[in-house]
């Protein structure tokens, strides 16, 4: 038996994308070549750029093809630090964004002397517009989820949006566990933001929709200004310099195309097993606890705290059941630390080492949420005496 619910982390690669891919990779040429095998490139890579800029709202020229979705964050976050006003040296970043922007933000302090302007989690993981609209004034630039990676919290980023653009401070968006599974819409984010202000950049990737891993895109505003991090041929604007992976772009576009069509009917499908995960767990195990916001939150995340069991013990215990999980985000596998998100959402160190995540993709099944939810109260009861825990901590 082999049930897979760890979806955020990467989700199977869909077999449309794969031919894609086959067939792209097929063709002779690099698509900066003027000749006709170029061209024949060229016009792959172009067709696959309009095909991601119909599924993410934006202009084919906003489209900056990169290596993944870490890539592109760290391309909008040190790109906007890199053409910042004079005299800024605030960064606005919530206490629950992805290591992806965490890191780089971090950089920037050491090397650069950024500060960084902190926004609080509310307890349901989320970011309120007023605390992000406190943090903005005089700012050189903000970037903020819009969605939650680990708890599947849903933030209200039109209107994050809408306060960046209203003080000037341009914005990145992190649309990488999103995009596919909520309603994301570039030129709607953007508004009639005036040049250089609010969303300018916006960061997607291939492998959490079925496409391949190792492809990401960066939507770049036309007005923004970025510094590239990879300087060479200049392509793509000028912001990513080096041959273009056609073949990786045809495929991210299919899977976007899919992802886009399928989102409305696959979102109820995918929030109506993850309510009944939920409710299962309840019913078997009844002091766990749910986090995140019960409504606002990607339709296929589960996020649990499972009190006196450490989430690896029960990360090893379902894997020897069949089953694949999550104690967080993937980036972070094999650091046995306590989840950053759960901690900023007000809970303890040791909650927030006793925390899994269950996330449900297009090929999860009513029979796989049955298997696990067999599997679980026994997992937690071991994982629970391995620790000597008992809920609320006590030995």
């Amino acid at each position: 038996m082999s049930i897979y619910l760890d979806h955020a982390a990467s989700t199977p690669l869909r077999p449309e994308s794969r031919e894609a891919w086959l067939d792209a990779a097929a063709v002779v040429g690099n698509a900066s070549s003027i000749h006709t095998n170029g061209q024949s490139a060229r016009r792959m890579l172009e067709d696959a750029r309009e095909r991601l800029a119909a599924a993410l709202e934006c202009d084919p020229v906003e489209i900056v093809i990169t290596s993944g979705g870490t890539e592109s964050v760290n391309l909008a976050v040190k790109g906007l630090w890199g053409t910042r006003r004079h005299g800024t040296s605030e960064i606005v970043l919530p206490d629950g964004e992805h290591h992806a922007s965490i890191d780089p933000v971090d950089w920037l302090a050491r090397r650069e002397g950024a500060r960084i302007r902190r926004v609080p989690l509310t307890p349901a993981g989320g970011i309120r517009e007023a605390d992000f609209s406190a943090a903005l004034p005089g700012a050189a630039l903000a970037t903020a989820l819009i969605a939650n990676n680990e708890v599947g919290t849903v933030n209200p980023v039109a209107d994050l949006a809408q306060a960046a653009a209203a003080e000037g401070v341009p914005l990145h968006l992190d649309a990488i566990a999103a995009f596919g599974h909520v309603p994301v819409a570039f030129s709607t984010l953007r508004g009639d933001a005036r040049p250089g202000t609010g969303l300018l950049a916006m960061s997607v990737s291939a492998h959490k929709i079925g496409g391949p891993i190792g492809v990401g895109a960066l939507v770049v505003a036309r007005s923004a200004r970025l510094d590239p991090l990879v300087h060479g041929g200049g392509q793509q604007r000028g912001l990513r310099s080096g041959t273009q992976d056609v073949a990786g772009a045809a495929a991210f576009a299919v899977a976007a195309e899919l992802a886009v069509s399928e989102l409305a009917v696959e979102s109820v499908r995918l929030s109506r097993m993850r309510n009944r995960l939920i409710e299962g767990i309840l019913a078997t195990v009844p002091d766990a606890q749910p986090l995140g916001d019960p409504r606002d939150r990607l339709p296929g995340n589960a996020h649990v705290l499972f009190r006196g069991a450490l989430g690896e013990t029960l990360l090893f215990l379902l894997d020897m059941s069949g089953i694949s999980a999550s104690t967080g985000s993937a980036c972070q596998a094999g650091v046995p630390e306590p989840s950053h998100v759960v901690m900023a959402m007000g809970h303890s160190d040791r909650e927030a080492r006793e925390v899994l995540r269950f996330t449900l993709g297009r090929t999860t099944t009513d029979a796989d949420i049955d298997a696990l939810l067999a599997a679980l109260p026994s997992a937690v009861e071991r994982a629970r005496s391995a620790s000597g825990s008992r809920p609320g901590g006590a030995a």
